[in-house]
């Protein structure tokens, strides 16, 4: 599916570096470099047309910042020059760090065997495309893991609504999770293993129950027939086995 692309713009003194995505947002490409004038509003009307002309949905300016993370005078200067393009454009603007991009650009540009006298005409688009790629891929990982966190939490759910409490003939409660129900015979059996297991043996064993009655008079009974036992078992793990070889159970790894 193809989506709305962003902007990038590494604002400068002197000139503003130019990047805008691929339709898929997967890379940032450089585009020209704009040189500022001594209108400082002029310049930030002419940066929020660029923007608004890319058919962009998203800026994304650099903020520099020193080495160590700590603001100095150019991060005013751009901060003052961010604060004006929010009003002039109704487009959300995010910020990204530019700590390396100008010394990344520069080392591109002599790798590409660009003249010197050419550098200065891309060095800050090229820095802006490294601006854009780097919250490209910031976006792509959050992404990732709010997909994650939301996986998990479905699956806490789902486990969570299987999970019954059965009291034993003493009167003890435990936890227990609800893994099938076969019909067997004519009859109905339901199995169960320790939702909160201590120790390996109990995460392995399984235990079965006979359901009984109609409606809400249905419960679960013990079997006393270990043949019987072993009989049902025995189909349990034939029709698990059959369900892990289907199409449905492999559509939903």
């Amino acid at each position: 599916m193809i989506t709305k692309r962003a902007i990038a713009f590494d604002i400068g003194d002197k000139r503003i570096g130019v990047a805008v995505s691929d339709p898929f947002n997967e890379y940032a490409m450089p585009c020209d470099t704009y040189f500022r004038t001594r209108d400082f509003r002029a310049d930030v009307q002419a940066i929020a047309k660029i923007a608004k002309d890319k058919g962009v949905v998203v800026i994304v300016c650099g903020m520099p910042v020193n080495t160590d993370g700590t603001e100095s005078e150019q991060t005013e200067k751009t901060r003052r020059f961010i604060d004006a393009l929010r009003g002039a454009t109704d487009l959300p603007i995010e910020l990204e760090d530019e700590r390396f991009t100008t010394a990344e650009a520069r080392e591109t540009q002599m790798m590409s065997g660009v003249k010197r006298d050419r550098r200065k005409q891309t060095v800050d688009s090229i820095a802006a495309s490294f601006i854009l790629e780097s919250y490209l891929k910031r976006k792509k990982n959050q992404e990732k893991e709010k997909i994650m966190k939301d996986e998990i939490k479905t699956e806490e759910y789902e486990e969570e609504e299987h999970i019954v409490e059965l009291e034993d003939e003493e009167g003890n409660s435990e936890k227990y999770l609800h893994i099938g129900t076969i019909e067997y015979r004519g009859e109905w059996y339901c199995f169960f293993q320790k939702a909160e297991p201590e120790t390996e043996e109990e995460e392995d064993e399984v235990v079965m129950f006979r359901l009984e009655g109609e409606g809400e008079e249905k419960r679960l009974a013990t079997l006393d027939d270990e043949q019987l036992m072993d009989e049902v078992f025995a189909e349990f793990c034939h029709q698990f086995e059959e369900y892990e070889n289907s199409d449905e159970a492999m559509s939903l790894e």
